[in-house]
């Protein structure tokens, strides 16, 4: 029997690498920058409209976040990087603890999901953040938000430049997707419920 994704709740707010939980439970680390729609993509997942905290600003997400997805793994939202309107010591908090959480949990993370905006070429943030996914052998998940923005026609040439921008290979997962319509929810929640299994 697959995970039940509409069956989640909120668990902790972790802000230091004493309250990251290790429980020994399967962790799916999302990450992206923080306009890219992290919280809204966790929402249409998980079914929900305001698990995941949707800010009319972006970088809300300031910690992170765990939340128990069917008793069976943990869904964690981390704090978006780049675009956030805040102080350079704050940005400076977030990278460390994005920094102690990766290089702590390393072993706890069953997938990485990389969120990017469809509708641009990856940022140089996006690129560091998939390099480390790629360096660490940690499976990742690349799920290109914000489809309903294009038209059909310029659909296939954005994905081409994230691929080629990242240099995907051909067994490299890219989910189109959009948080808004529901689209590729469900070859996500597939490839997801597959990871938290292997």
């Amino acid at each position: 029997m697959g995970l039940n994704f509409g069956k989640a709740e909120f668990v902790r707010s972790a802000s230091n690498r004493d309250s990251f939980l290790r429980d020994g439970l399967p962790q799916l680390a999302f990450a992206g920058r923080s306009n890219v729609g992290k919280s809204s993509v966790i929402n249409r997942i998980l079914g929900r409209k305001n698990l995941a905290y949707v800010g009319a600003s972006p970088g809300k997400t300031t910690q992170i976040n765990y939340f128990l997805v069917d008793q069976k793994a943990y869904l964690v939202d981390l704090p978006g990087y780049g675009y956030a309107k805040v102080s350079k010591a704050e940005k400076e908090r977030w990278g460390r603890l994005m920094d102690s959480y990766f290089q702590q949990e390393q072993e706890m993370i069953t997938a990485g999901v990389l969120i990017v905006d469809i509708r641009h070429k990856p940022t140089a943030n996006d690129m560091v953040m998939h390099d480390w996914f790629r360096q660490t052998g940690c499976p990742e998940i690349i799920v290109a938000n914000k489809l309903d923005k294009l038209k059909k026609s310029q659909v296939e040439p954005a994905l081409a430049l994230i691929r080629e921008t990242l240099e995907l290979r051909e067994e490299d997962i890219l989910v189109p997707f959009s948080a808004e319509k529901g689209t590729g929810k469900e070859e996500l929640l597939r490839i997801l419920d597959a990871h938290c299994r292997s």
